[in-house]
């Protein structure tokens, strides 16, 4: 039985390169390729392949992205090709999860794709899964910021622009995220989201808000220092004493 794959990379030449690569492997049968993290992870969710190449580094979802935004019983086994990420090359081989670090060749390519397809016979979905779970938790907990959030509702995934969220509230497990008239739930604590969220773009100001700095209108003063936060859209927010700290800041970028 033949190895259903699916390749994503944002550059035509490296697809085509890995296009190649596999089409000359005689048990890999290619069902997919993509040339972002959106298409990828609808096109791994819709297929379900064995195996997926996946470049780090893509528009709309990277490849850590992808992983995330995937809700399968079974994940498929990953190889991550990327140029020049160092944290992710350690990242890859603590967790031993393979990957091909550009420019690739072929001799190269084909090391890691038979290190792949060996532990993929050998090794059982659960052991696989709990490698890319592992890589994916340091990967939350690194600096890392997002520029795509990717929200679930009635069985579709909507891949959400950071910089189109106007302000985030927590909501018990999950955070709702709103959009101009439109609120999306995500979950998410406050706290994961937070470091996720580019902090040049993003500040909290209560335990339970976040606020997009360029939605800003203006400040009110409160009573007992606290402040209302006043958006473009008229809706008000409140800076909370306890987060006093974070009023020099935010008059720095407004």
């Amino acid at each position: 039985m033949k190895i259903r794959t699916i390749f994503a990379d944002d550059e035509p030449l490296a697809r085509e390169r890995l296009r190649q690569l596999l089409s000359a492997e005689p048990d890999i049968e290619i069902v997919g390729e993509c040339s972002d993290g959106r298409t990828a992870a609808e096109k791994i969710e819709e297929l379900q392949p064995d195996l997926v190449l996946l470049d780090v580094q893509m528009p709309e979802l990277d490849g850590f992205g992808v992983i995330e935004a995937l809700q399968l019983e079974r994940l498929p086994l990953v190889i991550f090709v990327t140029a020049h990420d160092q944290f992710a090359l350690k990242a890859f081989e603590v967790h031993a999860i393979d990957y091909i670090l550009k420019p690739f060749n072929a001799e190269r390519f084909r090391t890691a794709l038979n290190r792949a397809l060996s532990r993929l016979k050998q090794e059982k979905a659960t052991d696989l899964s709990s490698h890319l779970n592992a890589l994916l938790s340091e990967v939350r907990q690194s600096p890392r910021a997002t520029d795509r959030l990717v929200i679930r509702s009635e069985g579709k995934m909507i891949f959400l622009k950071i910089d189109d969220v106007d302000w985030v509230e927590a909501a018990d497990n999950y955070v709702s995220l709103h959009v101009g008239q439109q609120s999306h739930l995500l979950r998410e604590t406050m706290n994961a989201l937070e470091k996720r969220l580019p902090v040049e773009k993003f500040l909290r100001i209560s335990r339970s808000t976040i606020v997009n700095l360029d939605r800003i209108k203006e400040l009110e003063p409160l009573f007992h220092g606290d402040y209302a936060v006043v958006l473009r859209n008229g809706t008000k927010l409140t800076l909370t004493r306890g987060y006093k700290d974070k009023l020099q800041q935010l008059l720095g970028k407004i």
